[in-house]
C-alpha cells in the first residue's frame, strides 16, 4: 500500500470510512469487524469515524466502539491512526443536529477517548460548523484540546476556504486535514482541495463514491469511468478512487464500507496508475 501524510504520521494512501457499520441499514457486528479487519490486511492504516455514526438515541459512539473492537482483536491493529469527529449530533430519528459549543466540543473529546480507548486521539476533527457558534470559538476548543495533550493532531470538516485559513490560523499552524464531500457528483469542494495543495494540509474527500446509497451507480451515471474501468479490467469505484488519488498528493479518500470485499477492492486503487489521457477524460466529466 503507498502511504500519505496527515501531519507528521503516514498513512495508507486510501483510508476507512466507517459510518456505513454504525447507521441505517448497517450490518450485523461479525460483518463490520470482518470489514475493518480486511481493511487492516489489504494495508489500510488510517480508518475515519465520529461520535455521531450512530442508528438510536441510546448508542452514541456506536462506530467509535466499534473500530476499538476491531482493532483490539487484529494483529496490525496498533499501527492504525484512527480520526474521529465532535460536533454533529444524531437524536435518534434519523436526523443530525450540530452543537459547535466549547464546552461540548470538550465532553464529545472525552467521551471518544472512553470509547477508543486511548490516552490522546490521534486525529480529532470539528465535524460541521454550527452557524449558532463562531467558528473562531469552536476551532478554539481544538486547540485547548491539543495543548492539553488530549489530541495529537487537529483538522475540521465541511469547511469552506474562510474556514481553512482561519482555522490554520487560530490553531497555529497546526492545521493538519480537511474532511469535505467530493466524488464526481459532487466537485464544489475544489477549491478546497487546491488550498489544501497550497498549504500541504491532507484533504480527505468523504463519500467520495457518491455515498452510501449511489456508490454502485458509478459506473452506470458515469460512463468514461465504466469504460476506462473495463479496459483496465478493474471496478468504476477503484478508478473513481484512483483519479482522486492523482489530484493532489494531498488527498487520501475515506470510502465508507460495510463488506470485506468492498474495502478491499478500494484498497487497491492505490496500485492503479491512469495514464494523463484517461485522467484528462475523467477530469471532463
Amino acid at each position: 500500500m503507498h502511504t500519505r501524510r496527515i501531519g507528521d504520521v503516514d498513512v495508507s494512501a486510501i483510508g476507512l470510512g466507517g459510518m456505513p457499520m454504525s447507521i441505517e441499514g448497517r450490518p450485523d457486528e461479525t460483518r463490520s469487524l470482518a470489514t475493518i479487519h480486511a481493511a487492516l490486511d489489504a494495508g489500510v492504516t488510517f480508518i475515519d469515524t465520529a461520535d455521531a455514526y450512530h442508528r438510536d438515541a441510546d448508542e452514541v459512539g456506536h462506530n467509535e466502539t466499534l473500530i476499538a473492537k476491531a482493532l483490539a482483536s487484529h494483529d496490525l491493529g496498533r499501527d492504525v491512526l484512527v480520526a474521529t469527529k465532535g460536533g454533529h449530533l444524531r437524536p435518534g430519528d434519523g436526523s443530525w443536529t450540530l452543537d459547535g459549543r466549547p464546552e461540548h466540543i470538550r465532553r464529545a473529546c472525552e467521551d471518544s477517548l472512553r470509547r477508543l480507548g486511548v490516552e490522546a486521539i490521534g486525529l480529532y476533527q470539528f465535524h460541521r460548523p454550527d452557524p449558532k457558534v463562531p467558528y473562531a470559538e469552536s476551532v478554539g476548543a481544538l486547540r485547548d484540546l491539543l495543548d492539553e495533550g488530549k489530541i495529537r493532531m487537529a483538522g475540521i470538516s465541511n469547511a469552506d476556504p474562510d474556514r481553512i485559513r482561519q482555522a490554520a490560523e487560530i490553531l497555529g499552524g497546526r492545521l493538519v486535514s480537511v474532511q469535505n464531500q467530493f466524488s464526481p457528483a459532487f466537485r464544489s469542494s475544489e477549491p478546497e482541495l487546491r488550498l489544501c495543495d497550497e498549504l500541504g494540509i491532507a484533504f480527505l474527500p468523504w463519500s467520495p463514491l457518491g455515498g452510501i446509497s449511489r456508490a454502485g451507480e458509478l459506473g452506470s451515471s458515469y460512463a468514461p469511468f465504466a469504460r476506462i474501468a473495463e479496459a483496465h479490467g478493474v471496478s468504476p469505484q477503484r478508478v473513481c478512487l484512483a483519479w482522486m488519488l492523482a489530484a493532489s498528493p494531498v488527498v487520501v479518500p475515506i470510502p465508507g464500507a460495510s463488506r470485506p470485499e468492498t474495502i478491499r477492492d478500494s484498497a487497491a486503487a492505490a496500485e492503479l496508475v491512469l495514464d494523463a489521457g484517461e485522467l484528462a477524460e475523467l477530469d471532463a466529466v
